[in-house]
């Protein structure tokens, strides 16, 4: 395991990886890319991670590739596409739950990976930006399908043509992020989310989780096929879900108590 990766337990059920170049502002050089894709794959193939969060090293999220790697030819970007052997991909494909805990900058690779978790918190220091125009570099990571998808055609056209930065509180507005809390608590909120992710009934979650990836971008009438058949395949327990019914109540009744 490289060293610029961290992985830790903060809750049953729940990995949370930290990219750990501070140094370098958690750029990805092709030590922590390989380590990574490594860890991500070996979680998601781990019955007992349920979620993963992911962050960085304060005081960035990431920097996106490490250009100097680049340059000099160490990392090899059309061989790593071709093998499919990049965190970008291997985060759009793993079935598991994860969320971006953004504490700092999060830019044009650094962003992507955000776009990439299925959940997003963010620090109200957290920024975001696209650089990939002044770097020279093409998105290859998913940000031209999904930061539209996200916040929209014009918001995303104005974020990579232009290479602006939007803060914590605009990446809520626009609709990047799911929440945005107060630095020192982005861990503990992260985290928090991820157990309500392992709480719930894995076998379903598992198959909703699929299932928005799989209408995502349908037409309205094949994606309301699509869930409907979808449905039908996933056996419901109705001894589980009155189990569950019970336990939702007794839950939602302590927390209107005191």
């Amino acid at each position: 395991m490289s060293e610029s990766l961290q992985v830790t337990t903060p809750a049953e059920h729940v990995r949370l990886l930290t990219l750990h170049r501070p140094e370098r502002r958690n750029a990805l050089d092709l030590a922590t890319i390989e380590a990574l894709v490594t860890t991500l794959r070996e979680l998601d193939a781990d019955d007992d991670v349920r979620a993963i969060v992911l962050t960085g090293s304060d005081p960035a999220f990431s920097a996106g590739l490490d250009l100097a790697e680049v340059g000099s030819g160490v990392i090899d970007l059309e061989a790593i596409g071709e093998r499919g052997d990049d965190p970008w991909v291997v985060l759009q494909q793993v079935a598991t739950p994860t969320i971006a805990a953004v504490n700092g900058a999060a830019v044009t690779g650094g962003l992507e990976l955000v776009l990439d978790c299925d959940l997003a918190i963010a620090s109200d220091a957290a920024r975001f930006a696209d650089t990939h125009g002044r770097v020279g570099i093409h998105p290859s990571g998913g940000l031209t399908v999904l930061l539209p998808r996200f916040v929209g055609r014009r918001a995303a056209l104005g974020m990579s043509l232009t290479g602006r930065f939007v803060d914590a509180e605009e990446a809520l507005t626009m609709g990047l992020v799911n929440a945005v809390v107060a630095h020192d608590q982005l861990l503990d909120a992260a985290v928090a989310t991820a157990v309500a992710i392992t709480e719930a009934d894995q076998r379903i979650l598992a198959a909703i989780l699929a299932t928005y990836r799989a209408v995502d971008g349908l037409q309205l009438d094949e994606a309301l096929v699509t869930e409907r058949e979808r449905a039908f395949e996933v056996r419901v327990d109705a001894d589980a879900v009155e189990a569950r019914r019970a336990a939702i109540i007794a839950r939602g009744s302590g927390l209107t108590k005191g």
